[in-house]
């Protein structure tokens, strides 16, 4: 697979999970243009242990947990001003609900539920996410029932 392929095939499932991440349109381009320069950089050294697409979704999610490492030590108090997070407005409000959900989980739940969102193999997630195939299906499990709830309460 040439790079370009890889881009083509891999950008949205890459944009979206990074939207899960950080819920902010433009960020999320910027940390996914973060993850495809480093595979343009590391293509060459990938030796095929692991699917690509389980390669550039570790990359990604590696990338998006170093941005929140970035934001918890800068706060937003310390700003002179309030910077208001603004979504493209073609994004319909369900999908920009589901995302403003899935950014207030735990970091291991975004990645779990992003990449499930993204139809990954459960047996795929775990290896990205470092645990086991039995964890994978009762955290996926877990968080769509908190994120069933959290909509429920949306619809009302």
């Amino acid at each position: 697979m040439t790079f370009k392929e890889i881009y083509n095939h891999y950008w949205p499932k890459i944009f979206r999970l990074c939207m899960g991440y950080v819920n902010d349109h433009a960020l999320a381009q910027d940390l996914a243009q973060d993850t495809f320069i480093i595979v343009w950089e590391q293509l060459p050294k990938f030796r095929n242990e692991s699917s690509i697409g389980t390669w550039i979704y570790r990359i990604a999610s590696n990338r998006c947990l170093r941005q929140l490492e970035t934001n918890k030590r800068i706060q937003t108090s310390e700003l002179p001003f309030q910077i208001k997070q603004e979504t493209p407005a073609s994004i319909e409000p369900e999908i920009q609900f589901l995302y403003a959900c899935v950014s207030e989980l735990p970091e291991t739940d975004r990645i779990i539920i992003s990449l499930e969102l993204e139809d990954i193999k459960q047996s795929e997630i775990a290896k990205i996410v470092g645990l086991s195939e039995g964890n994978i299906r009762v955290k996926i499990h877990r968080i769509k029932a908190i994120l069933t709830q959290k909509f429920k309460v949306y619809e009302r």
